[in-house]
């Protein structure tokens, strides 16, 4: 079943404050885990299936165990299956924007739950060890977006936030729309980046909107 569909199923999650230890054994069997981020432009599964195949078949060829898309154009939220590879996606109610997440076989088995929050915000919990994974998935408003669109985003960004731990590992990937250029900044963005940032940039460097 493809995402046209209504009433697709939501996994919630709650926001927890515990506190955890990792013991020796557990960071000695730690697995490194490759995840990625793309901007796919569309996805529409019924006029281009061919193009979920190739995602499917370059993930698998770089070994992305979870990969966050942006620009997937599904209406509605929820998850389908695919091949062994789950999808789970957060749109609108126009083919526009929207983001998702495609997981592996291996990692399928660790989804803890999911919330989309927008078609440009996506929340997806995994189980892992030592500590669990949030992976919030963004696809930012463009230059020429309000400034209203602009605040939109980023108190949804907030409000994932509030549903992660304090102590698990949380990603936020996507397509940013901005330059972050060159130099560190705020501890929000390395050293490798190329060019002068603009004034999106600096404000992803220094974590607000």
């Amino acid at each position: 079943m493809w995402p046209e569909q209504k009433g697709a199923h939501v996994l919630q999650v709650a926001p927890d404050r515990h506190h955890v230890t990792a013991n020796k054994q557990d960071l000695k069997r730690k697995k490194a885990i490759r995840i990625a981020t793309w901007n796919v432009k569309t996805l529409n599964v019924k006029t281009q299936p061919e193009k979920l195949e190739n995602i499917k078949k370059e993930a698998k060829r770089l070994g992305i165990g979870m990969l966050g898309m942006c620009e997937m154009r599904w209406i509605g939220a929820g998850k389908v299956q695919s091949d062994d590879y789950t999808i789970i996606y957060s749109g609108g109610q126009n083919h526009e924007k929207g983001v998702g997440m495609v997981l592996d076989k291996e990692h399928s088995k660790s989804l803890k739950g999911y919330w989309p929050l927008s078609d440009r915000v996506l929340l997806v919990k995994l189980s892992a060890k030592p500590l669990d994974i949030n992976i919030i998935q963004t696809y930012v408003p463009t230059a020429d977006s309000s400034e209203e669109e602009l605040e939109k985003f980023y108190s949804e960004i907030e409000t994932a936030l509030k549903h992660c731990k304090s102590f698990e590992n949380t990603i936020i990937q996507g397509d940013f729309n901005a330059k972050v250029g060159q130099g560190c900044s705020n501890g929000n963005i390395g050293s490798f980046g190329l060019g002068e940032r603009n004034e999106r940039g600096d404000k992803l460097g220094m974590g607000n909107g």
